[in-house]
């Protein structure tokens, strides 16, 4: 299996490279490295099975050199964050939806077996059902959400024209080694973690009640080798499923589970308390994912529990920050 990954040298990206690389696949890399970081790729560039190649989805000819060779197509690729996209929202549906199409029809002409992709629990808008349901959505909330349920239509018009084999998953506030904790639209974890690791207190917008799927990056990877290798796809062909671990944390709960797992190794941080904030237009208040569906289709079963994940990620920041 060659297997091409758009953003491969950012957080899900490069966990995934590695993944393959460590069981025999080839691989190949194409990032313009906006989000991604070269250090995440760095232990792999002299591997013999791995390529890497800086260019940009938005440019349908690199896509079409990039995905040469390759059996099947890992589209990570995005410019991510609901606040970035409110703030510059032209640029998220650049990225997001003209690179999706080229990178789906660069696949489409040179013949590639499958293609996986990544959509968003962020397209589920408005809608206040829990647990959420693939065929359920509500009004968007930012034009990221839109960004991502604009792929999500662009996979029906490729499967219905092309004959193709193209399947989506929304992912749920992924989480794990690697992710980036700088900048204005860090995700909430590695903010967190590396904020109180420096002895700062974290934000919290909103009253910090409103919850999410934390889903380690284990899972999802676990997620996405299936997709990939299941053999008959033909129920699930054109869908989109929710991949998580199918629980609920508020973020009040999160900062106190990360407070936990940092204070056995800094003691001064057990007391600490978030700052709470003005809640941010476009979050949604509750996620939830009903992942019945990737369970019946995909055998998937995700094996690390929140806690389990947040102390492995706290253990690799740590030591990350001390190498």
């Amino acid at each position: 299996m060659h297997v091409l990954i758009t953003g491969g040298a950012g957080f899900i990206g490069s966990n995934l490279a590695e993944y393959l690389i460590n069981n025999g696949c080839r691989v190949t890399v194409l990032d313009n490295l906006l989000t991604g970081h070269m250090e995440n790729i760095s232990h792999l560039l002299n591997h013999e099975n791995f390529n890497f190649i800086q260019g940009d989805i938005r440019d349908y000819e690199t896509c079409r050199q990039a995905v040469k060779g390759c059996t099947h197509v890992s589209h990570q690729a995005a410019l991510g964050s609901v606040p970035r996209s409110i703030d510059d929202p032209l640029l998220s549906l650049h990225i997001n939806i003209l690179g999706t199409t080229n990178v789906f029809f660069a696949a489409k002409e040179e013949g590639v077996k499958r293609i996986v992709f990544a959509s968003s629990s962020s397209v589920y808008g408005a809608d206040e059902t829990l647990p959420k349901v693939e065929e359920k959505t509500g009004m968007l909330l930012s034009p990221y959400a839109s960004s991502k349920k604009s792929t999500e239509l662009i996979q029906q018009a490729f499967v219905s024209c092309y004959d193709m084999e193209i399947i989506g998953f929304r992912y749920f506030n992924v989480f794990g080694p690697r992710q980036d904790p700088l900048g204005p639209y860090a995700a909430v974890i590695p903010k967190f973690i590396a904020l109180m690791m420096e002895g700062n207190q974290p934000e919290i917008y909103g009253d910090g009640e409103q919850s999410r799927d934390f889903t380690h990056i284990s899972n999802v990877l676990d997620g996405n080798i299936l997709a990939m290798t299941t053999q008959d796809v033909t129920e699930i062909n054109g869908q989109v499923l929710n991949l998580a671990f199918g629980g609920t944390t508020t973020v009040n709960d999160l900062f106190y589970g990360i407070r936990n797992g940092l204070s056995k190794f800094d003691e001064s941080l057990a007391k600490m308390e978030p700052s709470y904030k003005r809640k941010r237009k476009g979050d949604i208040l509750h996620s939830h994912a009903n992942i019945e569906k990737v369970q019946t289709y995909l055998k998937f079963n995700p094996s690390t529990t929140l806690q389990e994940g947040l102390d492995q990620t706290i253990d690799w920041y740590l030591n990350k920050d001390s190498s």
